[in-house]
């Protein structure tokens, strides 16, 4: 057994405020997020799959409030809250939020390395 501290965990994304921590962990990535209210993820989404996220995600908010939008509408998410955000989604921080969260490595990589490169501003 063991823990994985946030600390611990490398910065791969640290832009306007949105903090994301990605650790593998035998092909599950653990994931830390900030995001400051206002962050809007819609813009950075753009260009993947009818421009929403595709990987699936389990978690749990820890503080905050989160919008996601989704093409069915949206739903928001509060502290204290586990949840499952299914391929097709793309959040909005409708106030100062934390969540961590658990993602297959691969289809979350291919997601960082889109919003990492620039890609959606294309």
């Amino acid at each position: 057994m063991r823990s994985i501290p946030r600390e611990d965990v490398p910065v791969v994304v640290d832009d306007n405020g949105v903090e994301l921590r990605v650790r593998d962990e035998e092909g599950l990535s653990v994931g830390f997020v900030h995001l400051p209210a206002g962050a809007d993820l819609r813009p950075a989404t753009e260009g993947l799959p009818d421009d929403l996220c595709p990987c699936p995600h389990w978690g749990y908010m820890i503080s905050g409030r989160v919008r996601m939008h989704t093409l069915d509408g949206a739903q928001d998410f509060v502290a204290g809250q586990a949840f499952y955000w299914g391929p097709g989604h793309a959040p909005e921080a409708l106030e100062d939020s934390d969540y961590v969260d658990f993602s297959p490595t691969d289809e979350f990589r291919r997601v960082i390395d889109h919003i990492t490169s620039g890609a959606a501003a294309e």
